[in-house]
């Protein structure tokens, strides 16, 4: 018997892969799209048939569907083949780690769906060179998609202040201190965050940059070298030796060239991924931190005590809740479940800090 939500998984990537398609401005790589649709559904019914289920009642698209569908129009539609592409890495891993278990053999079946679209695109003649490494640059882009790090980034503002906050105020009995360590907590985690994220983006750059300068001078020290190893590198693809050492003569040929072909080849980095601003990474780090950070603080503008306390707890459990509904986008589970889970995680640590906050209010004013 299959599991329901297999079914419902295999109806939800065949609708979204349908979105795609109707949106890609390329006709070629809309076929692709259209054809994983159809495999999709494809798996569907062959699922359906197994569990002797009716196909003319198949289920609709689910609502986190409908949601996605919505969000691809806010953030692009290649979030939506993201989704798609972290999706069937998980089934993938979830097969083969049952498998591992199970001492079953494994099966070409198992390969995530991404090879199928990827073999797709690289054997179909109807789609360029300039579409597939248009593809193969969204495909690399999605995984860091600004909706996941929003998520991530409100999540951490919300648990690290909301525990804060809830230890002040079980020290002070949420009197008007509360605010002002709310606020401090804020702006310290909203800036350690931003300093991180600048130092990360930056070192990152750095080192790149360090390394394809290093290149370049190994190119003009010693070009026959680099011919060399970037004919081997030829070879360790697959590629005859007679092939590969003419190709790398023909790219050691142009100096431009051969360094932007080395650079990805040998040093395995892709030169857009180093032109981000390492100062909007921070702004934008600090923003998401701060936009979870504020909510524990809300009420404390304009009350104090227990009331403050008490509104204070249930807008911080609303927010953890949409954020763990929000994960659910990426994991594809239960939106009560990862809501409920992210309450229970956030109030169980405010209520530690809590605690302790009110043994050291105790001893103090004692």
């Amino acid at each position: 018997m299959i599991d329901l939500r297999s079914i419902q998984t295999e109806i939800d990537a065949s609708f979204l892969y349908s979105i795609l398609a109707e949106n890609e401005e390329d006709p070629n790589v809309a076929d692709v799209f259209f054809q994983m649709s159809e495999i999709e559904q494809s798996h569907a019914i062959a699922f359906m048939k197994k569990s002797n289920l009716d196909i003319s009642l198949m289920p609709a698209p689910s609502v986190r569907a409908r949601i996605l569908k919505t969000i691809g129009k806010v953030f692009g539609y290649n979030y939506l083949l993201g989704v798609l592409l972290d999706t069937e890495k998980s089934i993938s891993s979830s097969i083969v780690s049952a498998r591992k278990k199970s001492d079953s053999a494994p099966s070409l079946s198992d390969t995530a769906h991404v090879s199928i679209l990827m073999n797709i695109l690289n054997n179909s003649p109807k789609v360029s060179g300039p579409s597939l490494a248009r593809f193969e640059k969204r495909h690399r882009s999605v995984g860091g998609n600004a909706l996941r790090a929003a998520v991530l980034g409100g999540n951490d503002g919300l648990v690290s202040n909301f525990s804060l906050v809830m230890g002040i105020a079980g020290a002070t009995s949420g009197q008007q201190g509360v605010l002002l360590a709310g606020l401090a907590g804020l702006l310290a985690g909203a800036l350690s965050m931003a300093l991180g994220e600048w130092i990360s983006v930056k070192s990152s750059q750095e080192l790149s940059e360090n390394q394809m300068q290093l290149e370049m001078d190994e190119l003009e020290a010693n070009p026959e070298g680099e011919e060399r190893e970037l004919a081997l590198i030829y070879q360790s693809k697959g590629i005859p030796e007679a092939q590969a050492r003419a190709m790398a003569k023909d790219v050691i040929s142009d100096k431009d060239l051969a360094h932007s072909v080395l650079v990805k080849e040998e040093l395995g980095i892709n030169t857009e991924d180093i032109k981000g601003s390492a100062i909007e990474a921070a702004v934008t780090s600090f923003l998401l931190f701060a936009f979870g950070a504020i909510i524990p603080v809300i009420p404390f503008f304009f009350l104090s005590g227990m009331k403050a306390i008490l509104i204070s707890t249930v807008m911080s459990a609303l927010g953890l809740f949409m954020i763990g509904a929000s994960i659910t986008l990426f994991t594809g589970k239960s939106v009560w479940y990862s809501g409920f889970r992210q309450v229970i995680f956030g109030l169980v640590a405010a209520a530690i800090t809590f605690g302790i906050g009110r043994l050291i209010g105790v001893s103090v004013t004692g």
